[in-house]
């Protein structure tokens, strides 16, 4: 089963993908915030994670690297706007991330996934880097 971890403070976008990935037999757990999320990816098993690229411009480089921390190899979506500029894309790709532009059909957004659906092991050292970063 492909489990969606999706961090974004837009309610009604999420709610959104909610129902339209339980209409799809796909388990989601919403994060309003960064390390919300992340936390979240080192207590459950995940397969992919979609995080508003908003929330990653204003969190700094150090809590990029998180995911890579925590669960290396996880897939991760950076969800952008569509007037976002080349360069802000470019920075994301260079980074890791897939990206895909708001709004988004959910259905495409899991196919693009599903070969890379795995939900890796934690690393031990993981929550102490969460911790130094969240707080």
């Amino acid at each position: 089963m492909i489990r969606v971890l999706m961090i974004d403070g837009d309610r009604v976008l999420t709610q959104s993908v909610a129902i339209a990935c339980v209409e799809s037999g796909v388990a989601i757990r919403i994060a309003e915030t960064l390390c919300e999320g992340v936390r979240y990816v080192l207590e459950f098993p995940v397969s992919v994670v979609l995080v508003d690229a908003d929330i990653l411009r204003l969190s700094g480089s150090d809590r990029i690297g998180l995911f890579d921390t925590v669960a290396p190899g996880l897939p991760i979506v950076a969800l952008t706007r569509p007037d976002a500029r080349v360069e802000d894309q470019v920075r994301l790709e260079l980074q890791g991330f897939q990206l895909v532009a708001k709004p988004f059909n959910v259905t495409d957004v899991l196919a693009k996934v599903q070969l890379a659906r795995r939900a890796p092991m934690a690393r031990p050292d993981a929550a102490s880097r969460v911790e130094t970063v969240c707080g």
